[in-house]
């Protein structure tokens, strides 16, 4: 076909593979890297930039923005006729990435201090989802039963991206139609999260002077970095590892998505209950245990060749899965804490670092390595370092992984735990009395 040397060939089975293996060292895995990489840059500066744009303008007008730009890059990408086209439209497409950051600053602002990691985490996990579904949905319900219908395969594709683009103008729609900033009021003011001055990028320097910020990005990194590292690389690796077809290929690789659906939920469940038992104590260590459970299973899927059957594969895929997602859930059950009064710019950071984590993954431990398995032995370490880091967590206010608050700080930690309604701004004109 062009793509590898004859030799090569030898390793794969040509009735199952398509006409290009996209293995190591050809060209289009180099253009489907490369694309990968834009996009994952964009959603990192657009996720930044988000910690000011949500405190001016609001998650609602911010978060439907996002949506409406998303879907028209998914309805071009039905256009897409050379890898320069292919790689610019994945970049615009990215920026719809940094929906998550307005998702988890708006489940902030709207739930109690003793249930936000479960909101956020299910909110997240919800919508990671789409990620599993995706998978599945795209190949299996629309690209496939056209081309079986007499469609050629180059308009069945083209026409399946119709589809999600058009369920992300239907969701902006209703945003902005039915949404409010907070509970109490439709439109968000900074005075809601105890800050007096206005959006400024040097509220970004103030949040990075923090030391245990910089190592919560980096933690996010080795979860949700992981997460999206992992949906580039799967159904690859089943494919030509494992020698399966592609439909196949991407069911397995889908599963590890589909976790989404109350893995990541479980982490933030996780960590209210450890919460309410044991103080902030316990939310850190769910974070670590979720983190270094993570890196062990990864390193096992790396130490699974292809003579063993794909199903000893997938049963560690699994549970290597469950971990990670709990480790996401767990991060954002910590997140809402770490610096209240810059909730939307430690978000919009740390939500930024798990898209930097992809990057560093893709073209550090990927890219670079042609060996099939080394590559995810070599990410377990990085994931289990920054794990080791949780000690790094400690506020006199909430205390760390060994200790309690400092003195004088026990009581209010201890009413923290207790649902609270959020305290009303005066509302507008006719708006409903909620509580949360």
């Amino acid at each position: 076909t062009g793509c590898v040397e004859a030799d090569q060939k030898l390793k794969y089975r040509p009735l199952v593979l398509a006409d290009c293996v996209c293995t190591g060292g050809t060209e289009c895995k180099d253009v489907i890297a490369n694309a990968g990489v834009a996009s994952v840059a964009s959603t990192i500066f657009v996720r930044v930039a988000l910690g000011t744009l949500l405190e001016r303008f609001g998650p609602v007008n911010v978060q439907t923005g996002l949506m409406f730009f998303g879907g028209f890059w998914v309805a071009v990408a039905g256009t897409i006729s050379a890898p320069w086209n292919y790689t610019l439209i994945r970049f615009f497409i990215g920026c719809a990435g940094a929906t998550f950051v307005t998702n988890q600053f708006w489940c902030s602002l709207m739930f109690a201090p003793s249930i936000v990691g479960t909101a956020n985490a299910t909110a997240a996990g919800w919508g990671n989802l789409g990620g599993g579904v995706t998978q599945i949905f795209m190949m299996s319900v629309l690209f496939l039963p056209m081309k079986n219908n007499g469609v050629p395969a180059d308009t069945a594709w083209r026409v399946a991206m119709q589809v999600p683009a058009v369920l992300f103008i239907l969701t902006g729609v209703t945003m902005k139609l039915l949404c409010w900033d907070t509970p109490t009021a439709k439109r968000f003011d900074v005075l809601v999260t105890g800050k007096t001055q206005k959006p400024s990028l040097f509220d970004y320097v103030e949040v990075l002077k923090d030391p245990r910020v910089v190592v919560m990005i980096f933690q996010y990194s080795a979860c949700f970095g992981t997460e999206l590292a992992m949906n580039n690389q799967l159904a690859t690796h089943f494919r030509t590892y494992f020698q399966m077809d592609a439909a196949s290929a991407s069911t397995l690789a889908g599963c590890f998505g589909l976790m989404n659906l109350f893995a990541r939920s479980l982490g933030g469940i996780t960590s209210d209950i450890l919460f309410r038992k044991f103080g902030f104590r316990g939310r850190i260590w769910a974070q670590f245990l979720a983190l270094f459970f993570e890196a062990i299973m990864l390193f096992v899927f790396g130490c699974i060749d292809n003579t063993q059957p794909w199903y000893v594969a997938l049963v560690v895929l699994i549970f290597f899965s469950l971990f990670v997602q709990m480790a996401e859930g767990t991060s954002y059950g910590i997140v809402p804490f770490m610096n209240k009064r810059q909730l939307a710019v430690v978000s919009a950071l740390v939500g930024a670092g798990g898209n930097l984590g992809a990057v560093i993954a893709g073209f550090c431990f990927y890219k670079p390595i042609a060996d099939a398995l080394l590559p995810f032995k070599i990410h377990a370490g990085y994931v289990m370092f920054w794990a080791l880091l949780s000690p790094c967590f400690y506020w006199p206010e909430y205390g760390g992984m060994f200790s309690g608050p400092a003195a004088g700080y026990a009581e209010e930690v201890e009413s923290s735990k207790e649902p609270k309604a959020v305290e009303a701004a005066p509302a507008a004109e006719g708006s409903p009395d909620v509580s949360v």
